[in-house]
């Protein structure tokens, strides 16, 4: 599934998450406690884990230790305060600011091997630091560049723009349809981009939460035009996890030394009319 190899290469990637990869692949999300507030004083509080069920707390915490704020003005601040626990992370989150704002986990991480002595060596770590040092001598030097984003968007007392707007860097999804006024049976259309250019038959995958209490995952795929835009609909309220990674391909399959990796994948709330 195209969520699984999201998650797969997420999890490499995120290594602060400290994590091992079964069998069986996991989903990396956010999860807020709602996407739009209307209050006075507008806080929301956060869950953030790592689980073989979307939004279920079975698994491991996912560290918010690189979890960005962007506010409705577009500036970014790091967030501090968040708890680790068993299962997962947790922070409550004051919004002081009337409008949008954008929870984002950005990562550019580099993975691969080398011979040293006869001997292969693997590893895996953030661009630049000496996990991914090769020593002098080593050979047949393989490496993969994974950049993930991992986001959610909330808005405090009304809906703005500004948070919205893309880096131009990495895999990104830019929201068409307001992503705090989602509703059942109303088009939701979105707009992909790769490194700032429009990412034209990008296959993703849409899934609402709660799959235990279904019996099914209730996946949508779906691919992109050549404009990089698509539209869906979906049939119940709940929070979703929209997900995209590129290049596409089977599961699994080998990467070409000195690849890229994009992946992207974001929780949506879905609204009754």
């Amino acid at each position: 599934m195209q969520q699984q190899r999201f998650t797969k290469a997420l999890a490499l990637g995120l290594i602060f998450a400290g994590m091992s990869m079964t069998a069986k692949a996991h989903d990396a999300w956010l999860l807020p406690n709602a996407t739009m507030i209307d209050a006075k004083e507008a806080w929301v509080s956060l869950d953030a884990g790592i689980s073989n069920q979307l939004f279920e707390f079975n698994h491991a915490p996912l560290r918010l230790d690189n979890l960005m704020i962007t506010d409705p003005d577009g500036v970014s601040t790091k967030a501090t305060g968040a708890v680790l626990g068993k299962y997962r992370s947790t922070l409550d989150l004051r919004l002081p600011k009337d409008g949008t704002y954008r929870l984002s986990i950005v990562n550019n991480n580099v993975m691969g091997s080398y011979k040293l002595n006869g001997e292969t060596k693997r590893f895996r770590g953030a661009q630049g630091s000496p996990q991914v040092q090769i020593p002098a001598g080593a050979t047949e030097v393989q490496t993969t560049n994974v950049l993930t984003r991992l986001e959610t968007f909330v808005s405090a007392n009304k809906m703005s723009e500004t948070a919205l707007k893309p880096s131009g860097s990495g895999l990104e999804l830019i929201p068409v349809t307001h992503p705090s006024d989602l509703r059942v049976g109303e088009p939701i259309r979105v707009r992909f981009q790769l490194d700032g250019k429009p990412a034209a038959k990008l296959a993703f995958s849409v899934v609402p939460g709660t799959a235990k209490y279904r019996g099914s995952s209730g996946e949508q795929r779906l691919t992109t035009d050549d404009k990089g835009e698509a539209s869906f609909t979906v049939a119940a309220p709940n929070m979703y996890y929209l997900s995209a990674s590129f290049p596409g391909g089977e599961r699994g399959a080998p990467q070409q030394p000195g690849a890229k990796r994009y992946t992207y994948a974001a929780t949506f709330e879905v609204l009754p009319q």
